[in-house]
Parts: C-alpha cells; structure tokens; sequence
C-alpha cells in the first residue's frame, strides 16, 4: 500500500499538492490555535480527499481535538493514544509531546509522558506521534535537540518499520536506524511557517 504523510500545515492545507496513494496520515497541527472553525473546515476538506484511508492525529496547536474527542465525522480515522488495523498493518497514534509552553497535548518528560509510550503494542508497524523521538529529526533553529527520550526508548523497544512526526519544522525529512525504523519528520512548513517542503511518500505491504 502506498502511504502519504503530511504534518503542521497549520491552515495551509489547501495550498498543498498532494500526491496519489492508499493512504494518507496528518501527524497534527491542522490548525493555528485550535479554534472551531479551523478545524471544521480542515476536517471538510480532509474528509473530501481521493484516498481509502484517511488517518488523523492532533498537534499542539489543535487545542479543540483535546476538549472534544469524540467529534470526529464518519469517514476520518482519527487516532488519540489508540490504533487501528488496514490491511494487516498494526498503525498506532498518539498527539502528545514534551511539555512545551501552554499548549495542547503537554506531559512533563519521565514518569508522565512515559505512560502513554507504555501502551503501544509491541506489534506496531507503523507509529504516528505528534512529536519526534530524541535524536531523529528533531533539531530546531537553534541546533537544540527536542525530541522525547521515553519515546526513543519505546520505539526502539517495538521497532516499528515506520515512525511518522512533524511538530519540528526544521527537521523535515527521512532518517533510518540500525534497527530497521523509518522515522519521517513530515512538516511540510519551515520555522517562519512558509509552505516549502513536499508530502512525503513511502510504501509498506
């Protein structure tokens, strides 16, 4: 199956040209501050999209997906610390990420952001976060690494084919690890929020 993955495209998503595929992943930041009406109107055109499978997760700027979970229209696989099955491959979701400011979805790193990576399945094979594992495409503008160590821990423990993020624009793109994992930093905006970078594509059977 052929997969797209797109991330933070905070209210620019209607500028994008998206490729042909099976499926297609958001990994969060639909939205600018997570107000109703940009949501509504992501989810309309989300829902609208030529693919057999749409998959969603929050970001930290979707503060209305954390207040309203279940709202979700017919149509859009949305995912919040849970997964599904498509064709036999095991997906799992989760829009939480290190406590950062006052945004939506925050744990404090350790004890409490470790309790959602404890849940995922160990027969995972492909892994969407909001955020990216420390150490793989997770290096802001200021040459800080961000990423969540539990998370590494967690991923290198199930060694999922794939792990799709966003969350840091800077880190756009694909990295691998001796294990086997695929991480895709998926953010289609830059740090000053322009829309340069493409959808990214990537196959799994």
């Amino acid at each position: 199956m052929k997969f797209v993955a797109i991330s933070d495209t905070h209210n620019q998503h209607k500028k994008l040209t998206l490729p042909k595929a099976d499926i297609i992943i958001h990994a969060g930041d639909v939205s600018g501050r997570g107000h109703p009406q940009e949501i509504f109107e992501f989810l309309e055109w989300y829902r609208s999209l030529d693919y057999e499978f749409k998959i969603l997760i929050a970001g930290n700027h979707d503060f209305y997906f954390e207040d309203h979970p279940d709202f979700i229209p017919e149509g859009i696989i949305y995912l919040n610390d849970n997964g599904t099955n498509i064709n036999g491959i095991n997906i799992w979701g989760s829009p939480i990420q290190p406590e950062f400011y006052n945004w939506a979805f925050n744990r404090k790193r350790g004890k409490e952001i470790s309790k959602h990576w404890d849940i995922i399945p160990d027969d995972i094979d492909l892994l969407i976060t909001h955020g990216p594992p420390f150490g793989y495409l997770d290096t802001n503008s200021y040459m800080q690494r961000v990423g969540c160590v539990d998370l590494l821990k967690r991923v290198d423990e199930i060694k999922p084919k794939y792990h799709v993020f966003g969350h840091v624009h800077e880190g756009y793109g694909i990295k691998r690890n001796d294990k086997g994992t695929r991480f895709i930093n998926a953010s289609v905006l830059n740090e000053h929020y322009n829309l340069v970078n493409q959808p990214i594509t990537f196959h799994m059977s």
